[in-house]
């Protein structure tokens, strides 16, 4: 890194027109990027950072955004606001390159990688299709993807979370930009793909003398990448620091809540003889993946591969695992809602052969938070319509009053306030939706829940929250959670027991104090690792 300065944002505003009047959404940023350095911008969802960025790239979308008077955009001397189409493009993709937060979304789903990561160098470069393959393959190469070299006709779809990424990551690269922008590049990754994600970042960036811009809520992330941090609240830079500083003497309040707030603590005291509630025994899930000439199955996926599990009353079941071990799929299998090989029981009652008919009497006391709460409440229901739902199916005894009451008390046990019980999921946020869904859950007041991914893709200050709100609710009510997470910090703060599946089968099972503590196989101590260095030094 050197003190030349390749970035220069200065009292950037961004004002949107709305139906209501205007939104200021960035309010008199300002902030220095040099070159070969690391800035992150930080905050919680809606502070503006991903705005920001945008404005930099000069992609808002004209002109419903507008930058007021003042607003000044320059790199490597050049201002960009307002510079026009003809700049933007010969800078854009060549020496300002972008990875967008969601790459299934953001790559196309209908053109295979070859073309999607060769687009940019024949527009930029202008390259025939020999030599555009041959970048392709060397850019793989590069973003450690050399598999995939036999693959180029791969769609984005045929590839998982990280591959996808990392795919995302050879584009933006391909013409080895000046200055990259990382927006939440590992966001909902799990925690082994999070680390050579960084990693991969870190070691291209110093390779290649580049700049970098980090946005991203997780402050862990920064504390490993960035050299200078600003931390950002409603549209505006609340505090900006180098790193060290940053991270050991924080001037504003805001910046010390967002330190403060971690996921932390310990599962609530429970009784370790209390009787089990939910016992599965060899349980096994296996999808067809190939059928022979005449129909039958020639090969089988083991989603679950003999896995057993005991869920005793009041405590936590924490399920750990990379993307595929079949976290979710154990999950579903004990709810009866896949079909499974198998002993499930119940409260000592074999639910196993149950049909749909069977379970439709025990549905209400085994209940499931699921992992993206504005994909699973239905947009057109209101919140009130939305937890009252299940009331309507399983609790005929009851009066529209009554069940009306039982709304109330389940939105105030999740902190709601019941008076927006007549709003719609759209207009509440990350974290409010997924008291929503937890709301939806508790209505029933059921004895088992479990919990797939419910605070992945929540600000860490949320998270810490979620996770307080569940804790309590477990502690009222003697609750049992099945918690699915590839989230180690945020189990570690719920489990009592726990299991780490690889490949569909259990690598090691046990306390989850121990677990932490001791783990006993090289899986355990690969996926602790990374967490540990991702996650927990903040907390340290």
């Amino acid at each position: 890194m050197n003190d030349t300065i390749l970035l220069s944002v200065k009292n950037l505003s961004v004002d949107f027109r709305t139906s209501e009047g205007v939104f200021n959404a960035v309010k008199g940023v300002s902030f220095d990027i040099r070159k070969g350095q690391t800035t992150a911008l930080v905050g919680e969802s809606g502070s503006g950072k991903s705005v920001t960025a945008l404005s930099v790239m000069q992609l808002l979308p004209y002109p419903r955004a507008a930058h007021p008077f003042g607003s000044s955009v320059i790199f490597d001397g050049r201002e960009l606001v307002g510079s026009g189409d003809n700049l933007m493009r010969s800078l854009r993709g060549r020496r300002i390159s972008m990875i967008f937060q969601e790459p299934m979304t953001s790559l196309n789903p209908l053109h295979p990688i070859e073309r999607q990561i060769g687009e940019v160098l024949k527009v930029h470069q202008g390259l025939n299709p020999e030599q555009v393959r041959d970048r392709v393959i060397e850019l793989l190469d590069l973003v450690g993807l050399p598999q995939l070299k036999d693959r180029l006709q791969a769609c984005p779809h045929e590839l998982s979370g990280g591959q996808r990424q990392r795919v995302m990551i050879a584009m933006a690269l391909a013409n080895d930009p000046d200055l990259l922008i990382a927006d939440e590049p590992t966001t909902a990754l799990d925690v082994t793909v999070q680390a050579q994600i960084l990693e991969l970042l870190q070691s291209l960036k110093e390779k290649l003398d580049m700049s970098l811009l980090l946005i991203t809520h997780d402050l862990s992330i920064v504390r490993k990448m960035a050299d200078h941090v600003c931390v950002m609240k409603n549209g505006e830079i609340v505090e900006q620091q180098a790193s060290g500083a940053l991270f050991t003497n924080p001037q504003h309040d805001y910046t010390k809540m967002l330190l403060a707030a971690q996921p932390k603590g310990h599962a609530i005291p429970a009784n370790q003889n209390a009787a089990a509630l939910v016992e599965a025994h060899n349980i096994k899930v296996h999808f067809p993946r190939r059928r022979n000439f005449f129909g039958r199955v020639s090969e089988w996926v083991k989603a679950v591969d003999g896995v057993s599990v005991t869920c005793r009353a009041g405590q936590t079941v924490g399920i750990v695992g990379e993307s595929g071990s079949g976290k979710t799929t154990l999950g579903l299998a004990l709810l009866r809602l896949t079909a499974s090989q198998g002993e499930i029981k119940f409260k000592d009652q074999v639910i196993s052969g149950y049909d749909r008919n069977d379970m439709r009497s025990l549905r209400a006391k085994m209940q499931i938070v699921f992992q993206d709460p504005f994909g699973s409440l239905s947009p057109r229901m209101s919140i009130g319509q939305i937890v009252g739902e299940g009331l309507e199916v399983h609790r005929h005894d009851i009066s529209r009053a009554d069940r009306e009451e039982l709304v109330v008390q389940a939105l105030r046990d999740v902190n709601l306030d019941p008076g927006t019980r007549h709003r719609y999921p759209h207009e509440f946020s990350g974290g409010q939706r997924q008291r929503v869904a937890i709301a939806r859950a508790m209505v029933l007041q059921p004895e088992f829940i479990v919990l797939d991914e419910p605070t992945s893709a929540l600000d860490v200050s949320v998270q810490a929250q979620i996770v307080d709100l569940l804790r309590g609710l477990q502690e009222k009510y003697n609750l049992t959670y099945m918690f699915i997470s590839h989230d180690l910090r945020v189990v570690r703060a719920m489990a009592h027991d726990l299991i780490v599946m690889k490949d569909g089968k259990v690598v090691e099972q046990g306390p989850a104090q121990q677990i932490f503590d001791h783990p006993q196989t090289e899986y355990t101590r690969a996926l602790l690792e990374a967490a540990l260095n991702l996650k927990t030094r903040i907390a340290a």
